[in-house]
């Protein structure tokens, strides 16, 4: 792994744990205004959702929006089916939407980060749009070096202009580039060019009966038990400035 010099992280699921995180603020929230919702219900629909809107853009079925604005439309379209009132306020509705920028991180993210960015560049590469990066990583204290939102590209991932366009504006090669990510896919994306692999494990993302990315599925350059195990494993691998 020596000429690894940037680490880019996948986020959701990767470092921040979403599905806990919604359920425990929209349960806590819900509660205070007498709301009847099936929260788990309505959050893994939501994000059953994300991959088919972001698919609508690829495709080009729908033209560019960032992922606020597909997140905005998705309950939209699945809130009534859990409870959430048709007469939801626009603030609750943001309040709602704006829940994926208060995630919390697993607790072996923050200190494992800080470790890394001791040694390498650190930076999440992340279908969240810039605003919502940017207010994650202000609330759960994640020290990146730089925040890479695919809508500096206006694609999302897994489109290799993603990749390639964060290893290109940190002026390296994409060898010299790690992606990190607790998804096979992500990862499989990243290495048909040319990027280094980490698989990081997060068998709880999806809840107790995810069946998915539960161990890694392929020869990545490094399988961590979790980001601070990274650190680890990558400790005297970097290339000094």
């Amino acid at each position: 792994m020596n000429g690894v010099r940037a680490i880019l992280f996948d986020v959701f699921g990767t470092v921040v744990d979403w599905r806990g995180s919604l359920i425990r603020d929209f349960s806590a929230w819900g509660a205070d205004r007498g709301l009847t919702v099936e929260w788990a219900g309505l959050v893994d629909a939501w994000r059953g959702a994300y991959v088919p809107s972001m698919n609508r853009v690829r495709t080009g079925a729908r033209g560019w929006a960032n992922l606020d604005t597909l997140q905005r439309e998705s309950l939209d379209e699945i809130g009534g089916q859990f409870g959430l009132p048709k007469a939801l306020s626009e603030a609750d509705r943001d309040y709602l939407v704006h829940g994926w920028h208060r995630l919390d991180p697993w607790p072996d993210a923050v200190p494992g980060l800080v470790r890394l960015k001791a040694d390498f560049i650190i930076a999440a590469l992340s279908n969240g749009n810039v605003a919502l990066l940017v207010n994650m990583a202000k609330r759960a204290g994640l020290a990146w070096d730089m925040v890479f939102a695919t809508e500096l590209f206006r694609l999302y991932k897994p489109d290799p202009k993603t990749y390639l366009g964060a290893a290109a504006l940190l002026g390296l090669p994409p060898d010299a580039v790690m992606m990190a990510a607790a998804h096979n896919a992500d990862l499989r994306a990243a290495r048909a060019l040319g990027l280094r692999t980490a698989f990081i494990a997060r068998p709880y993302e999806y809840g107790p009966r995810q069946v998915g990315d539960l161990s890694a599925e392929e020869g990545w350059d490094i399988v961590a038990d979790d980001i601070d195990d990274l650190a680890s494993k990558l400790a005297k691998k970097a290339v000094l400035f």
